[in-house]
């Protein structure tokens, strides 16, 4: 019994050995991953890139390098001054990942933190260089043609550094305090002279129209008096004639109107007109 006991803690030791030796000369990459290897035998990080799955490494000469390799967002923030000496707060929002063919050149030469040391300072320096180019104005009015030169700048600064950059967006930009009050008096100023031309605009129609109220009066005038030496004065006769029986279709219809006859003196022709009284009940 004894015997049979002590094959089985030696097989479970044996077995318990070998399990260890085996984990230890395996290792796993997962998805969005890739590893570089370090090696103390041969120099350094080798040259080849091992992909996503399980591989077999030597334990303590050989040493695995997980790198993530997926998209990721990253957003830098700039101060800076245009072409006319405004100052600028600026973000960008950069998607990037790592150029997979140069993970071991890129490992060896900055780490696994490769995008803490490259990104910002590529990033100021394109965004310093590029809005240099513009006035305040011209990054708002042109903010879409900025965009597209900054995200070319970063491109091609981003290939140096094996990153591979999919996108690059303006996602903030702020003026400062004085600039922003400039624009605001601006605006004022804009606002103020359109009701100035405005105010001018309805005067000069105000003066048209009175000059031709006053043309019309003066020809009518005239039209009355060229009239008045063709005719006499039954022109007058005429208008006074209309104006009464306005008066009189107007009386017509109002109420408690009484009419008094006037009177004649001496039975002459000299007699008062009569009267048109309103009598209140």
């Amino acid at each position: 019994m004894d015997k049979v006991l002590s094959r089985v803690s030696s097989a479970a030791g044996a077995l318990a050995v070998g399990a260890f030796t085996v984990n230890s000369c395996i290792y796993n990459v997962d998805g969005g991953e890739r590893a570089v290897m370090f090696d103390t035998l041969r120099g350094g990080i080798l040259p080849d890139v091992r992909n996503e799955g399980t591989h077999f490494m030597i334990p303590v000469v050989q040493k695995p390098i997980i790198i993530d390799v997926r998209t990721k967002p990253r957003e830098i923030p700039s101060v800076t001054g245009t072409k006319d000496l405004q100052m600028v707060n600026i973000k960008l929002r950069v998607l990037w990942r790592p150029v997979i063919e140069k993970l071991p050149q890129l490992y060896r030469e900055l780490g696994t933190d490769f995008d803490e040391r490259v990104l910002p300072s590529i990033g100021n320096e394109v965004l310093k260089s590029v809005v240099a180019q513009y006035n305040a104005e011209e990054l708002l009015s042109k903010r879409a043609e900025v965009s597209n030169r900054i995200k070319s700048e970063l491109i091609k600064r981003g290939a140096h550094f094996h990153l591979t950059l999919d996108d690059v967006a303006i996602t903030h930009l702020t003026f400062g305090r004085e600039f922003m009050r400039a624009i605001e008096s601006k605006q004022v100023a804009f606002q103020e002279a359109e009701r100035q031309q405005y105010v001018v605009q309805r005067a000069e129609q105000e003066r048209i129209a009175s000059v031709t109220r006053a043309e019309g009066e003066a020809e009518a005038a005239t039209i009355i008096t060229k009239a008045m030496e063709k005719k006499g004065n039954a022109i007058i006769e005429v208008r006074r004639i209309d104006a009464a029986k306005e008066i009189a279709q107007k009386l017509a219809k109002g109420r408690n109107i009484t009419y008094l006859p006037g009177g004649s003196s001496g039975g002459g022709d000299g007699g008062s007109p009569g009267l048109l009284l309103s009598v209140d009940k």
